[in-house]
């Protein structure tokens, strides 16, 4: 199939300007319409997708697919995928038709709603699929517009505030990045990245700098403690969907970003910056578990158990083994898929209960097993524990991190620990224990739609706990190329 990544990344906008163009009323009909637009659409992205999971070659580390086409003013349109970017992509297609699915009870503006997240899927998988660097800054950037969007029109009163201090955030680290970007243009005469990887840049560019103008936008992403804290004010007020989107696929920009232009084109500043990234990480880890330890609210809980994961993502990614590097991708894709069961546990106690307040439940697995059994799954998952996928992640990274940085491993180890507390006590409180509260008494438990989507979240947490070598086999080698390089950078 021709331009295959550019029908897998444009399908979604395509749907939205659809909505936008035809759609009429603001009545159950039109809101229902757009819901089933925007499913459909995202899960004829995800069908297109397989074609590329199936026809990737494994032991190609360079780019496969490619597409090049020029445009007007010198601009060259490229895209492409490796196995780094390829289950980032493959994690993307995956949930969007699941986190649509899961915001069938939104009634509020929902063509709008609809667009936006049409949009923020077009605009994450542009950021995946670019091997140009100007086109990778327009789509990853752009990604934070629609969601500026939801929280001024979802966000309630908190909603513009959280916007400004998202705005303030992220605008100033594009910024340095962008200024790092034209340096690099002027200095090579092409934003081709596989071009710009191989350069030999001038005596007055610095790899360090450089390293860092990039880490600036990264960071925030990601979010790197102490610049997350912008994160868990945003998902309290968008809705369920949007926050889901949030936590389990933009994030993972900042993370790709790190891999593909810190390590990847500036291994030796890279190499300059590991320790200091490695503390971070660790401070990312133990702060998001401690303030997970003491959440009165269940977005808070995951948000920042959520970001103490992330922490190991970057761990993995800075220990310069292939093991590590290999977890931390593994991870990127798990903590994709656990973040969305969990917070989909969120969304259905959210949806009969109008809360999220921790003290508001109690003894829900009287009422609700089917998704009791869930939450105890997908808990078990976010701790690593054996044949389920956070297993395999956390396993990888351990490994790599215990060969170079044996304290950053027992550090991280206790971080775990914390956040395995915490999530433990949640469930204890809020599905197990007696049932006393009077308005739960009429819970009812998942219907089909939901019991759809958690049986389908289910069988992949534990596919790839039990056969995580669909994943490691087609990342090996793209990973076996940037590990050789980063490695050398250590010596």
């Amino acid at each position: 199939m021709d331009n295959l990544l550019s029908i897998t990344i444009f399908i979604p906008a395509i749907a939205a300007a659809i909505l936008a163009i035809f759609l009429r009323g603001d009545d159950p009909e039109a809101h229902r319409n757009a819901k089933w637009v925007a499913f459909i659409a995202s899960a004829m992205t995800f069908v297109v997708s397989l074609f590329i999971l199936f026809d990737f070659d494994a032991g190609d580390p360079g780019f496969q697919f490619v597409e090049e086409h020029e445009w007007p003013f010198g601009v060259t349109y490229r895209v492409g995928v490796d196995g780094i970017s390829l289950w980032m992509v493959m994690l993307t297609t995956f949930l969007m038709p699941l986190i649509i699915a899961g915001a069938w009870a939104h009634e509020t503006r929902t063509k709008g709603y609809m667009i936006a997240l049409l949009m923020l899927e077009t605009l994450i998988l542009g950021a995946f699929l670019s091997f140009d660097l100007m086109f990778f800054f327009l789509f990853a950037e752009a990604a934070i517009i629609p969601l500026l969007v939801i929280l001024g029109l979802w966000g309630g009163d908190g909603g513009r505030a959280s916007a400004v201090k998202l705005i303030l955030y992220a605008v100033p680290g594009a910024v340095v990045m962008l200024i790092a970007m034209v340096v690099m243009t002027f200095d090579a005469g092409t934003t081709d990245i596989e071009a710009l990887k191989s350069h030999q840049f001038s005596d007055g560019i610095s790899p360090l700098w450089m390293a860092l103008a990039f880490l600036a936008s990264f960071a925030v992403k990601l979010p790197l403690w102490p610049l997350h804290v912008w994160i868990a004010g945003v998902q309290a007020r968008v809705p369920m969907a949007a926050a889901i989107v949030l936590a389990a696929l933009l994030t993972k920009i900042g993370a790709y970003g790190i891999l593909r232009f810190v390590i990847a084109m500036f291994p030796e500043g890279a190499a300059q910056l590991a320790p200091v990234l490695m503390w971070l990480s660790v401070a990312m880890i133990l702060y998001g578990a401690m303030v997970a330890l003491v959440a009165t609210d269940l977005v808070r809980l995951i948000a920042y158990a959520g970001i103490a994961h992330m922490g190991f993502v970057l761990l993995g990614m800075s220990s310069a083994t292939p093991q590590g590097v290999d977890g931390a991708i593994f991870m990127m894709v798990s903590h994709g898929i656990v973040m969305t069961a969990l917070m989909s546990v969120l969304v259905a106690l959210k949806d009969r209960t109008g809360s999220t307040d921790i003290a508001a439940f109690g003894g829900v697995a009287g009422r609700m097993p089917v998704l009791a059994f869930g939450a105890l799954i997908f808990t078990m998952a976010a701790l690593g524990v054996p044949a389920t996928s956070g297993f395999v992640g956390l396993f990888l990274i351990m490994i790599g991190l215990f060969q170079t940085q044996p304290v950053m491993a027992a550090l991280a180890l206790i971080g775990l620990a914390i956040v395995a507390a915490a999530l433990l006590g949640v469930i204890k409180r809020v599905i197990f224990g007696p049932l006393i509260k009077q308005s739960l008494k009429e819970l009812e438990d998942l219907d089909r739609r939901e019991l759809g989507s958690f049986a389908v979240l289910f069988g992949v947490v534990l596919y790839l706990g039990l056969v995580p070598g669909v994943i490691t086999e087609s990342t090996g080698a793209s990973v076996d190329a940037l590990v050789l390089g980063y490695q050398d950078a250590f010596e």
